[in-house]
């Protein structure tokens, strides 16, 4: 057996495996013939010091938030302290069971507790729920709420259309959509909403506008109280997208800006892990309107005792198993008490001038639409690319080259060609040079090796339509496979 690097590109090194010899099913009384093994199970036989560099090699192919800077955009891709990792990771929050009687976890319920009265704090809004599992659950669950409303008041049959800024993330339509309602797209003018398109669209049959403040663009909607009053006058809901409330945090806050209602990610703003599809926590906010529709359980406190209370009979109801994601709400809630207030003030004022100061950096290779004092991320649009035959997809994967991740592209769709970066505040000046002079040698590639790119990692330039069509997600015995299928698994693994 001789060694060789595991690669994406040839067969796995499972294939380094010692196959031992066919042996019989052995015979089971009772068991039908057809049921019986006809062939040995094909179980890799591997060393543990094998299996244990297999595996580390691999995590070493993939772009990690502990390695290098993560720029996409609206995601806010920050470090998670080790400290919140290791107090979520004791048996004394790790081994909880949500079916424990409340008088075995009660220091767990005042933890949830007081997490709430500092979102409460953090978003202006007097309720709070740790409900929903994720951001698009919590507006999801948001709209059911102001559904609900609507249904009380008998106005439910009128209220029909959610409005939606071209600049909304993909979630917001969809969660529209599932909750029943048809949406209306109102125009962007220099980055934010179009005021004038907002009044013309609001009428009777507006259920709700939902935003994010900053929006997509980076861009502080200065006219926020304005479009409260427009909707509201109108009888709607205002819901608020809190993906970006890492540029406002202890700044200002939804409840001052007039909403009613808003979800909040906990795995972005809060530092909990982020990514993979999940694990994932969207909490919701609301106002004295909404609050009573908010999801059962609620964490109430009675004397010195904590407990769940399902006796709120206006509720939209239990929307998840269980009472939210304990572990990422025991991180959230240790970086929110070991910053206080004025650090995650501080949170915020440094994401806005990395944001502005890496922005003025990048801003010479490619141009910035809108204007350019931004908030806690930016646009480039790379649209002087097309000149040279080179589109935004191609210089994303020419940046993995460099060793850093590329950021979010082709959104807001507002944007041609558009690239959205964000380095929030866990980034240093210098990791900002770096990531500068990073861009600045793809983007001044030559347009072959933009075009070829990646070149430098285990795996190369895709068929992105085949991985996805094709995916292999478990390990498959490649030996007695045909070349296309192997080359199928392959293309299909992540960088």
């Amino acid at each position: 057996m001789t060694f060789r690097q595991a690669r994406w590109d040839e067969p796995s090194i499972w294939d380094l495996a010692e196959s031992p010899p066919a042996e019989p099913a052995p015979a089971v009384p009772g068991l039908p013939e057809r049921m019986r093994r006809k062939e040995r199970l094909l179980w890799p036989e591997l060393s543990e010091l094998q299996v244990l560099r297999h595996y580390t090699r691999l995590s070493q192919m993939n772009f990690g938030i502990e390695t290098v800077p993560y720029a996409l955009g609206s995601c806010t891709m920050k470090y998670n302290p080790r400290v919140s990792e290791v107090l979520a990771r004791r048996d004394g929050a790790a081994n909880l069971h949500p079916h424990q009687p409340e008088a075995s976890v009660q220091g767990a319920l005042e933890l949830l507790w007081r997490l709430e009265r500092i979102l409460s704090k953090v978003t202006g809004l007097p309720e709070v729920s740790l409900q929903p599992a994720a951001g698009a659950h919590g507006e999801y669950a948001a709209l059911l709420m102001v559904r609900a409303y609507f249904l009380e008041r008998g106005e439910l049959g009128q209220r029909t259309e959610v409005l939606l800024p071209d600049t909304a993330h993909g979630t917001n339509p969809a969660s529209a959509a599932m909750a029943g309602f048809t949406t209306r797209e109102i125009a962007s003018k220099d980055g934010c909403v179009d005021l004038t398109a907002l009044r013309a669209a609001v009428n009777e049959h507006t259920a709700c506008f939902m935003l994010t403040n900053p929006n997509t663009a980076g861009l502080f909607e200065s006219e926020i109280l304005e479009i409260a009053e427009t909707v509201h006058r109108a009888g709607g809901m205002l819901y608020y997208d809190g993906a970006n409330l890492n540029a406002i945090l202890g700044i200002t806050h939804p409840g001052r800006m007039g909403f009613d209602v808003a979800h909040l990610n906990l795995h972005k703003t809060f530092a909990t892990p982020h990514g993979g599809g999940g694990p994932g926590a969207g909490v919701l906010a609301a106002g004295e309107k909404l609050g009573p529709y908010l999801p059962i359980p609620r964490v109430v406190k009675t004397g010195r005792k904590f407990h769940l209370d399902y006796d709120r009979p206006r509720s939209i109801g239990k929307i998840k198993s269980g009472y939210g994601n304990f572990g990422l709400d025991l991180r959230a809630y240790a970086f929110a008490i070991s910053h206080g207030e004025a650090g995650l003030q501080h949170v915020a004022r440094r994401a806005v001038l990395n944001s502005n100061y890496l922005g003025q950096r990048l801003g010479t290779s490619l141009p910035r639409p809108f204007r350019t004092l931004v908030k806690h991320e930016f646009l480039l649009s790379g649209t002087p690319l097309k000149a040279r035959g080179v589109r935004t997809l191609d210089l994303a994967k020419r940046l993995l080259d460099e060793g850093v991740h590329a950021p979010t592209i082709y959104f807001p769709s507002i944007v041609d060609e558009a690239l959205m970066i964000e380095l929030p505040e866990t980034e240093s000046k210098r990791d900002l040079d770096e990531y500068a002079a990073a861009f600045e040698r793809a983007v001044n590639d030559t347009p072959e090796n933009l075009h070829a790119a990646p070149q430098r990692l285990a795996v190369k330039r895709v068929d992105e339509v085949r991985a996805a069509r094709e995916p292999t997600l478990s390990w498959k015995d490649l030996r007695h496979r045909t070349p296309n299928h192997q080359k199928a698994a392959s293309v299909s693994a992540p960088p």
